[in-house]
């Protein structure tokens, strides 16, 4: 068991808990928990004085340091992870098969058109048109769907590891540049307030903008918390 111990404070038992997790980034079933004794009782002409309740946490037997934690959580966002050639022939070949059938049965199908190219392993599928916006939906919430259709047929039941990135009407690119733009003013408050801040769920697809994004960042770092669908970037201070 890792014997180092951490001690926390805040005004409350609830408050000191919280904090410390927060700072060591795990949840609260992986530490031993132990609210420290006020070392001197409080009388009368102390009442005045901020409360401050401190508690002790050690991280439990098959928790190893939280820093580890923090490298496994951002591998699962792919982050300057390597991965194996694929090839996606066989997968390309099905997704033309299903775009084809589904495109000409759209209302505006006749005006959309989409290009398919592989890059880095990746199946990139681009659909250009007018009025896109009902396959994109609300920040890109239909697009996303819509996406995780075409990698199930391109993986053929998990069979195979190929992977898909879906575009409809140059929505990426604007998305990206919002992310990014978001990233950069998240850090600039977390660094004025000296706060951590935790962000809406995103997909692992827009997590990875954020984390590329600040990522060399001297004064800040992102890590993940959560599970998929309702996966969160957390931006705190080095």
């Amino acid at each position: 068991m890792d014997n180092k111990v951490y001690i926390f404070e805040g005004r409350t038992s609830t408050e000191a808990i919280e904090k410390g997790l927060k700072e060591l980034k795990v949840s609260k079933n992986k530490v031993e928990i132990k609210i420290l004794e006020s070392e001197e009782k409080r009388s009368f002409f102390s009442i005045l004085t901020p409360r401050v309740v401190k508690v002790e946490m050690r991280l439990k037997e098959n928790v190893k340091d939280y820093s580890e934690e923090t490298k496994k959580e951002n591998k699962k966002d792919n982050i300057n992870s390597k991965e194996e050639v694929v090839d996606n022939t066989e997968a390309i070949k099905r997704i033309k098969k299903f775009l084809d059938e589904f495109i000409d049965k759209l209302p505006n199908g006749k005006d959309l058109k989409y290009e398919i190219k592989e890059e880095e392993n990746l199946v990139k599928i681009d659909v250009i048109g007018e009025d896109t916006g009902y396959l994109i939906g609300y920040r890109g919430e239909v697009l996303n769907s819509i996406q995780t259709i075409l990698s199930n047929i391109a993986k053929r039941d998990y069979k195979e590891k190929s992977k898909v990135s879906l575009n409809i009407g140059g929505f990426r690119e604007k998305r990206e540049k919002d992310l990014q733009n978001l990233a950069m003013k998240i850090a600039g408050t977390v660094i004025k307030t000296k706060k951590s801040i935790t962000l809406e769920p995103m997909s692992a697809y827009e997590r990875k903008i954020i984390h590329t994004k600040l990522q060399e960042n001297d004064k800040v770092k992102t890590y993940s918390i959560g599970e998929e669908p309702y996966r969160k970037v957390v931006v705190s201070l080095k």
